[in-house]
């Protein structure tokens, strides 16, 4: 299944923000699992100095990472496709 790289926007005076949005992520790509959407949340990291927030799901397709952003409440800056090298 493709992983998915969702960019985000966070001022660093709002970090702590941070945890409830990435439990809301998941819930949202569980909920979207159960209902035939396969969406699995992977891993999120901020970067404080560029105010960035990076989410890795994996989903069928970038509409259905999409999908799950938008149910968490998340407005993404973007969503590309990203290929994990080993």
């Amino acid at each position: 299944m493709p992983s998915y790289l969702i960019e985000g926007y966070l001022p660093r005076s709002r970090s702590a923000e941070l945890t409830e949005s990435v439990a809301r992520l998941r819930r949202a790509a569980d909920a979207l699992s159960a209902e035939g959407i396969p969406v699995r949340h992977l891993r999120s990291g901020f970067l404080p100095a560029d105010e960035l927030v990076l989410h890795v799901l994996e989903a069928d397709s970038a509409e259905a990472a999409g999908h799950a952003t938008k149910r968490a409440g998340i407005a993404p800056d973007r969503i590309v496709e990203a290929v994990t090298v080993r």
